[in-house]
């Protein structure tokens, strides 16, 4: 089965998609937007769908350290709704607390120009983002 994962900014969508064996998450890119644009990011993610035939979505969702949902996360949760009557497909939203940060360190410890970093942080995250939901449910 063909999974998108997504990482959803106020500016940025980044996208990873897995093979089919559900194995192995791999970032296909970011799409930036204007800010809180969800019909723009909306766009791009359905043109993603239909061309990578994907069928399943995993989604990071924004978490306080707390565990509480905040704005961030009411937002992801509002495009997690366009998603579902745009594409009718399984929506599933898991926690994303870290992801951005565990992808900006290992892009430092690689020795990453800030420049690439700030270019590359959102697709990694949404690998990571499907990467942890693939590993959690292998078969």
């Amino acid at each position: 089965m063909k999974i998108l994962g997504l990482d959803l900014g106020t500016k940025t969508l980044g996208m990873a998609v897995c093979d089919v064996t559900e194995t192995i998450a791999t970032p296909i890119g970011t799409i930036r937007f204007p800010e809180y644009d969800l019909e723009t990011a909306l766009q791009a993610a359905l043109k993603v769908i239909d061309e990578y035939q994907i069928e399943k979505i995993v989604m990071g969702l924004p978490k306080h350290m707390s565990g509480n949902l905040g704005t961030l996360a009411s937002y992801c949760l509002r495009f997690k709704e366009m998603l579902l009557e745009s594409s009718a497909l399984e929506v599933i939203m898991i926690d994303e607390r870290l992801t951005s940060r565990i992808v900006e360190r290992v892009m430092l410890d690689a020795d990453v120009s800030r420049k690439k970093r700030k270019k590359n942080v959102d697709k990694l995250a949404a690998t990571v983002i499907l990467q942890s939901y693939l590993d959690s449910h292998h078969k």
